[in-house]
């Protein structure tokens, strides 16, 4: 007795491979990415968020609607690893501001206790 498995409509070999590992791809490339970002100033944060915008109009006209299965996964990869890459550049910026302001509240409570000594 042979398992048989249940292929999806309009699906092909490379776009079952693709789809299999999708999510693995779009977490790798936006880690790539924002390490791009973070040590390499040529590329900024907003040509990442126009770049996430870029690719997710692109995967909601094109890539939903494409006939071929691999296009359809290569768009979704394309979109998914630039919006984890903007959440990326998001952070990054809150944990930059979050440890200046850190610093600053940590300054002003140093001076506060070097005007407040009384010896």
């Amino acid at each position: 007795m042979q398992a048989g498995y249940a292929l999806e409509h309009d699906s092909s070999r490379t776009g079952r491979w693709l789809r299999a590992r999708r999510t693995r791809f779009a977490l790798w490339i936006a880690v790539v990415e924002a390490i791009l970002v973070a040590f390499f100033h040529d590329v900024s944060r907003w040509t990442v968020i126009a770049l996430a915008l870029v690719a997710w109009v692109v995967w909601i006209y094109a890539g939903r609607k494409a006939r071929l299965d691999s296009i359809r996964q290569i768009s979704w990869i394309f979109a998914a690893s630039q919006l984890l890459a903007v959440l990326a550049v998001i952070l990054a910026f809150i944990v930059f501001w979050t440890a200046i302001i850190a610093a600053v509240v940590f300054a002003l409570v140093g001076l506060f206790f070097v005007f407040n000594d009384r010896r």
